[in-house]
């Protein structure tokens, strides 16, 4: 079974933001992050509008687990901080982004992002400030009346800041 790290994000209708940010990070040249002694690039955008909203996950190459797109490329055994390191780095490539519904940096982090999954499953994780990471629109986050434990990631999302990752079965240290 495969476990990704990677940015997910939910881009409801909206595909004309889902294609614009699945090729800013292509332009002037592929994205490619610094983590610790690593540059670790991104896969391919992978862009799925089959669902009941459109989504774009952004996976760092090398870094999951059985994940087909590394294909024999091996993994690299990377620190809880060098993955805080690198989830830090996604947020600040969504922060250019725009149009978008609900995003998270993690490892499988899609039923993170679904509106369904959120409110029916994740309501009182939202409501405490306990899912670290989640960033909401301003629409979605007033329709699911949250309170004022919430920050703005930029203008017109909010969330409760990323904590990092911690050390686990899934992380070299």
């Amino acid at each position: 079974m495969a476990i990704c790290f990677e940015l997910v994000i939910n881009f409801g209708d909206n595909i004309d933001a889902a294609r614009a940010a699945a090729l800013t990070r292509t332009t002037p040249r592929p994205t490619t992050f610094a983590v610790g002694d690593h540059h670790i690039p991104l896969h391919t955008a992978l862009l799925r509008a089959d669902g009941p909203f459109i989504e774009l996950s952004l996976v760092p190459v090398a870094v999951g687990h059985r994940v087909a797109l590394d294909g024999t490329i091996p993994r690299f055994d990377l620190t809880a901080d060098e993955l805080t390191e690198l989830g830090r780095q996604l947020y600040g490539l969504l922060a250019g982004f725009d149009g978008y519904v609900a995003a998270k940096v993690g490892w499988d982090p899609e039923d993170m992002i679904d509106p369904v999954e959120l409110r029916t499953h994740w309501l009182d994780e939202l409501e405490a400030g306990d899912l670290d990471g989640v960033v909401l629109c301003d629409a979605f986050y007033e329709e699911l009346g949250l309170g004022d434990n919430y920050d703005v990631f930029r203008p017109g999302y909010r969330w409760v800041p990323y904590r990092g990752e911690s050390p686990s079965s899934l992380i070299a240290d």
